[in-house]
């Protein structure tokens, strides 16, 4: 369906065990643009992920939402403890192979300039979005939302760029997680920057979650995110 200046679509593409399925959006109009993977929070495949896949799309990116759950039924929830459950549920060399899966599957769509891809994601999306940097993706950014922090052996692979938003009073990933991939990303001396927003929840980013929504920090990171993604994938085509 065509949305405003925008091309949207539900995909399903192979996967590794199974058929993966997503959600797609594009500028309308034609061309290459860059890409940008969206990757969900353990409530899975939302209306907010589609909103945020939407707001990249009119960045100028070809952003693509994979459900990291098609491995366990295409599962939505708004419990928390069958959130947790479901995240439990999906080992993460699976959740990885399914990331490379969207790789390839978008690698090679027309409108996707394959040499300029980048991942972003929140909170399990996030975990899975830094370890994705640490893998041999050719990724060109990663822009982490309160994810937790892989071991320091595995963060020494780190390959692109790394912009990590945290949350202060995150319960699930704690600031000093963010403050050991800081030390990391310095002592390494890789490209990255880790932004702490002071007195912000786990989540803050999440305008369908009003107990943990924070407005003007969610305008700010996405200011920054949108710099930082700028800044790695090249200026949107003319």
């Amino acid at each position: 369906m065509t949305e405003q200046s925008l091309v949207t679509a539900e995909v399903s593409f192979p996967g590794p065990a199974c058929e993966l399925t997503g959600y797609i959006a594009s500028p309308a109009g034609g061309g290459q643009h860059p890409v940008v993977i969206v990757v969900h929070e353990m409530w899975g495949l939302t209306g907010h992920i589609r909103d945020v896949t939407r707001r990249m799309a009119r960045e100028g990116y070809v952003a693509v939402a994979p459900d990291m759950f098609s491995r366990l039924g295409h599962s939505i929830t708004r419990d928390r403890d069958e959130g947790f459950r479901l995240m439990a549920a999906l080992p993460e060399q699976d959740g990885v192979a399914d990331l490379f899966a969207t790789l390839r599957w978008v690698a090679a769509r027309s409108e996707a300039d394959a040499s300029r891809v980048a991942m972003i994601g929140f909170c399990m999306g996030g975990t899975y979005s830094l370890l994705m940097a640490c893998e041999p993706a050719g990724l060109r950014a990663v822009a982490p939302f309160y994810g937790q922090v892989a071991a320091d052996e595995t963060l020494a692979r780190i390959g692109c760029p790394v912009l990590y938003i945290g949350a202060e009073l995150d319960y699930w990933a704690p600031k000093e997680q963010a403050q050991r991939l800081e030390a990391a990303l310095k002592r390494q001396a890789k490209p990255g920057e880790v932004i702490i927003y002071p007195n912000c929840p786990h989540a803050f980013f999440n305008d369908d979650r009003p107990e943990v929504y924070r407005a003007d920090a969610a305008a700010s990171a996405w200011q920054r995110l949108t710099g930082f993604l700028a800044r790695y994938l090249g200026p949107r085509p003319s």
